[in-house]
């Protein structure tokens, strides 16, 4: 399986701007600017998405190493939070809740571990994942 979307910037790295587009067109033109990803403008960035796709693939992920594990989670919620430090993602913090009906803390902090681990956007990045995990 392959997945594509492209960029297309405009200008200066400070003045100009760009556009992101999926191949499912859930970002359609969706606009990007230094300002968007360095102070408070409108429109997303790399971070962003990076942290968006983090907190899918780890949920979903989870899922399934719950179904694995005889267990049907009722609702999987998880914040991703990406640092930025000189020029790098150096952090993706990631924070959970769950409501898992019949699991012990022990198996859900097992089972959220080994998706922290194994999930395909854990595996891509390469920096520090912490995981919060609340079971409720």
């Amino acid at each position: 399986m392959k997945r594509h979307a492209t960029a297309v910037w405009n200008g200066s790295g400070k003045e100009g701007n760009g556009h992101l587009t999926s191949q499912s067109t859930t970002l359609s033109h969706t606009q990007y600017s230094f300002n968007s990803r360095f102070a408070d403008g409108v429109g997303t960035n790399p971070e962003e998405l990076i942290a968006a796709a983090h907190a899918g693939c780890f949920s979903m992920k989870l899922s399934f190493v719950l179904g694995a594990a005889g267990f049907t989670p009722g609702v999987i919620e998880t914040r991703c939070d990406i640092t930025l430090d000189n020029g790098a993602v150096t952090t993706s913090d990631l924070t959970l809740k769950a409501v898992v009906p019949g699991i012990t803390e022990a198996q859900f902090m097992e089972c959220a571990t080994d998706a922290k681990l194994n999930c395909p956007i854990s595996k891509l990045l390469n920096c520090n994942i912490t995981l919060n995990a609340t079971l409720g």
